[in-house]
């Protein structure tokens, strides 16, 4: 890997984790790791641009039919994807067809970039992530055998202990927060060959006293209400949580266009 080198555009391809959520921003809108990697990127490239075609909600199936070939026509220098995730949380789960979508991807995307970019994406410590252990597991040695095959850069979130901690995740528990974001970017910026800002991006944050236990419950509670019914809601009825929604940053732009 070379270091520190001059790229100059990047397109982000996948869902939410890419979207940004739970990064929110005073307007509204969500940052997340991808732009805050695009920002630095910027910093040493004039001229550097800049395309997120990631909507919320994404199966991998739908991450190839409508972002895959867009982000490879834009020839742009990195193009990252992540996505499978999605899939493997959802009650049933082919994940031979899974891995046969991730294959289309990377295959279409890495010779239409200098640098392709994978993530063994991260998860939290908790009981759920325990029951999709497995498959989780099964999606990230999918990805390690294709970026072996293609020459694309693995970073490995979920190796990091500092992203499992409950208190990177925001409250909906799927999503990190500001923080966690900022460490991806991190991750990613050290990944590409460039010298660490954060060299200590993946050490846990110092421990605090755990929250009592009706502090606890009271948590659990809000987070069934406001999120996991609406989710289980979601699955039973065929939606999604970006149905109709257009992709964060569909053009490859200059860094800074508000054109969306």
């Amino acid at each position: 890997m070379q270091t520190n080198p001059a790229y100059t555009s990047l397109v982000a391809v996948g869902d939410s984790f890419t979207e940004g959520m739970s990064d929110l921003l005073p307007d509204g809108s969500y940052r997340g790791w991808a732009d805050l990697l695009a920002a630095r990127m910027a910093a040493r490239s004039p001229g550097f641009r800049y395309a997120n075609l990631a909507v919320r909600g994404k199966l991998i199936g739908q991450i190839v039919d409508e972002q895959v070939d867009v982000a490879a026509a834009m020839g742009a220098d990195v193009i990252t994807l992540v996505g499978g995730l999605n899939d493997t949380l959802r009650p049933q789960c082919d994940m031979a067809r899974v891995r046969d979508l991730l294959t289309q991807a990377v295959e279409r995307l890495a010779p239409n970039c200098k640098q392709l970019v994978l993530m063994r994406s991260p998860g939290r410590q908790g009981p759920v992530l325990e029951r999709f252990r497995p498959r989780m597991e099964a999606l990230f040695a999918v990805v390690d055998d294709l970026a072996q095959q293609h020459g694309a850069v693995v970073v490995d979130l979920y190796a990091a202990r500092s992203l499992a901690d409950p208190r990177m995740w925001d409250a909906d528990r799927l999503h990190l927060t500001a923080e966690g974001h900022r460490r991806v970017a991190e991750a990613v910026w050290q990944s590409l060959g460039h010298e660490p800002e954060d060299p200590d991006w993946h050490t846990p944050v110092p421990a605090t006293p755990p929250p009592g236990w009706v502090a606890r419950r009271t948590a659990d509670v809000r987070f069934a209400r406001q999120h996991l019914l609406p989710w289980i809601g979601r699955r039973l009825t065929g939606r999604s949580s970006g149905d109709g929604l257009p992709p964060k940053r569909p053009e490859l732009l200059p860094y800074g266009d508000p054109a969306r």
